[in-house]
């Protein structure tokens, strides 16, 4: 019993401090286009009128499955692949172990410590500004056509009210910024690795960025930038982020799985569903991999490195 309860202490420890390393890194590069400077809304001739600034109401979007179709990082580790950073059987066997693990739910607890003590071990000795080269290209290739434009219109609507909008994703936060910027968004909580002089060690700070690790993000930012949480949102796919739902004063479920339906159900929140027939089959598979897919991804890197 004494074993479990040390477990579940670390396991929190680690979470916060994932979630106090991806508020810090988020205030740090906040600074992105704020809707009156959106350069999407500039091409297309649009003018937004500025907006007063509410400062202490906030917006917090999942990734997976909520802004995006599938798993940014998956879409993200294709891109390296196709560059030669791991090989394409890597890829697919990475993602044929996170399906089985998130449909059967029988990954051990030895097997997420190791995953956790490995995770983007397949950047270590690769500088900050390289793999911030590669992303902006992988997003143009691969992300930029995936956005729910659905989602996206939810978040445009908190910007148009001066609310500033994060993203909050399991995902590398450099990765996550650079889909905050490209959306004219604020910014985005993402899983921090750790670096020496701009280069990557391969070990992350703290733990991945899901489940309890999300909220805690949120709270930490909520307190750095002044937020009332109690005025702002939260909004994901998945019932693994009930806790980060749960933080703020209004939650809504984005095309939400069955648990996270049910909940939100129970707990009267708001649902929007911007997938349709054969569009929703389509998502199901990208979905399992969402929250353990950059734990997955890491496999994929250890293998190659190995090799």
């Amino acid at each position: 019993m004494w074993r479990r309860k040390g477990k579940r202490l670390e396991l929190e420890r680690l979470a916060t401090l994932a979630g106090e390393a991806s508020a810090e890194a988020a205030s740090r590069m906040e600074g992105g286009p704020r809707p009156e400077e959106d350069s999407q809304s500039e091409q297309a001739g649009e003018h937004r009128a500025p907006v007063t600034p509410d400062l202490t109401a906030a917006a917090f979007f999942d990734v997976d499955n909520t802004m995006m179709m599938g798993a940014s990082i998956f879409h993200f580790a294709r891109g390296l692949a196709a560059r030669n950073y791991f090989t394409t059987s890597d890829l697919a066997g990475f993602a044929w172990k996170q399906a089985k693990y998130r449909i059967g739910g029988k990954e051990s607890k030895d097997n997420v410590s190791s995953s956790r003590e490995q995770a983007l071990s397949f950047v270590a000795g690769r500088s900050v500004e390289e793999l911030n080269a590669v992303g902006e290209e992988i997003y143009d290739e691969l992300m930029a056509d995936k956005i729910w434009s659905g989602t996206r219109a939810l978040a445009q609507m908190h910007l148009d009210a001066g609310q500033r909008v994060w993203l909050v994703t399991a995902t590398p936060v450099e990765l996550a910024a650079i889909i905050a910027r490209r959306l004219g968004l604020t910014g985005a909580l993402g899983t921090v690795a750790e670096t020496v002089d701009g280069v990557y060690t391969g070990k992350l700070v703290g733990d991945l960025l899901h489940g309890r690790a999300k909220a805690h993000a949120v709270r930490a930012l909520a307190a750095r930038e002044g937020l009332n949480l109690k005025r702002c949102t939260a909004y994901s796919d998945s019932q693994n982020d009930i806790p980060m739902l749960s933080v703020t004063g209004k939650a809504v479920a984005i095309n939400p799985d069955s648990a996270l339906r049910d909940i939100a159900r129970e707990r009267q929140w708001e649902i929007r569903d911007f997938r349709t027939g054969r569009k929703a089959a389509k998502i199901g598979v990208p979905s399992v991999l969402g929250a353990g897919a950059l734990a997955g991804a890491v496999a994929a890197g250890v293998a190659f490195r190995k090799r």
